[in-house]
């Protein structure tokens, strides 16, 4: 028979050997800073100025009542947008693109409007592939890792040359562009983000409040239409900005982004009527857009568009070879809490 002692002995044996072969407990992943509030500002040294959008739930497209809505911006639609991001408050300039890439594309490059600065008007008559260019150059110049890889390089100069219709020989690798993962650097927004920015948590046409396009002295204080651009681009930032700090998401230049033109998906618009948007299965997270296509969707209308066209859930499309007097760019940035400033 076993002593008290002995078994006691072997009691502590046995622990000290589970103890020795258990597994280590995983060190918990730091949390990272909470979010910036809604239209923060950051300003990189390249002078891109940005807003902070935050990450969250709202309603993309618009619903069967909105005066002058299209067929193909959809039944409304609930987006979660997983993450927050930058978006720069403006269209690119003429003299942000030019310090960037060396020359000014625009259609028009002088004769600004009394009072107006030719520099601070709207780059356009660039295409999407140009726009993917200009986003891997600037991302380099501010130090960030640029977000565009064609062929598995990040490098402009590996690339070739722009696409300048669908049958030139570099159009398939181009349009096949990947997002390199992990980077940090300036992009096209997704239709998704570039309408949640725009919207600046509203729900009406535009993001002042105002639900009729053809109220032109209320529209005529945050945009560029048709009916007061007087036939050409203008200064950005001169008129009011949405809730969120950004100038110029109702007309002025059509603005390229990332999806590719599509119809959006009908997969959410039975739960979310069945649901009144309240069941987590009612949304659709981070859309990209289709998989393939002819043309890239563009946002925002132009100085040539009725009022309609420049509301916020409006959608027009262009070949991404395509150059215009009425077509720009808005870039965006991923929030990296490693990169950015501390207080």
């Amino acid at each position: 028979m076993k002593s008290k002692t002995s078994v006691i002995f072997i009691a502590a044996m046995l622990a000290a050997f589970a103890a020795g072969c258990a597994r280590p407990v995983p060190l918990a992943e730091p949390a990272l800073p909470p979010e910036p509030p809604p239209g923060e500002i950051d300003v990189s040294y390249t002078g891109i100025k940005t807003a902070w959008i935050p990450s969250g739930a709202f309603a993309m497209g618009s619903p069967e009542t909105e005066i002058g809505r299209h067929d193909n911006e959809g039944e409304l639609r609930q987006i979660r947008l997983s993450s927050g991001f930058w978006m720069a408050v403006h269209p690119v300039t003429q003299e942000q693109w030019e310090a960037v890439m060396g020359g000014n594309p625009s259609h028009f490059h002088s004769n600004p409007a009394a009072g107006e600065e030719q520099g601070r008007r709207p780059v356009e008559n660039v295409s999407w592939f140009d726009a993917l260019v200009f986003a891997n150059r600037l991302s380099e110049i501010a130090g960030f890792s640029p977000a565009y890889k064609i062929n598995g390089s990040a490098d402009p100069d590996d690339w070739g040359d722009v696409p300048t219709g669908a049958g030139h020989a570099n159009f398939a690798a181009w349009s096949a562009v990947e997002i390199a993962y992990g980077s940090t650097g300036y992009r096209l927004p997704t239709e998704a983000q570039w309408e949640a920015a725009a919207r600046a948590g509203t729900g009406t046409a535009f993001s002042s409040g105002e639900e009729d396009w053809t109220a032109q002295e209320s529209l005529d204080e945050i945009g560029w239409f048709s009916f007061n651009a007087e036939g050409a681009t203008r200064e950005v930032g001169l008129k009011k900005p949405n809730p969120w700090g950004l100038h110029d998401v109702h007309g002025n230049v059509w603005e390229w982004v990332r999806d590719w033109f599509a119809e959006y998906p009908a997969l959410y618009a039975a739960a979310n009527a069945e649901n009144g948007y309240a069941a987590a299965n009612a949304y659709e997270a981070d859309p990209v857009g289709a998989a393939w296509g002819t043309t890239r969707s563009l946002r925002g209308g132009s100085w040539l568009s009725p009022a309609h066209a420049a509301r916020s859930a409006s959608r027009s499309s262009a070949s991404p070879f395509v150059r215009g007097g009425i077509v720009g760019l808005r870039l965006s940035r991923p929030w990296d809490p490693q990169m950015e400033p501390e207080e």
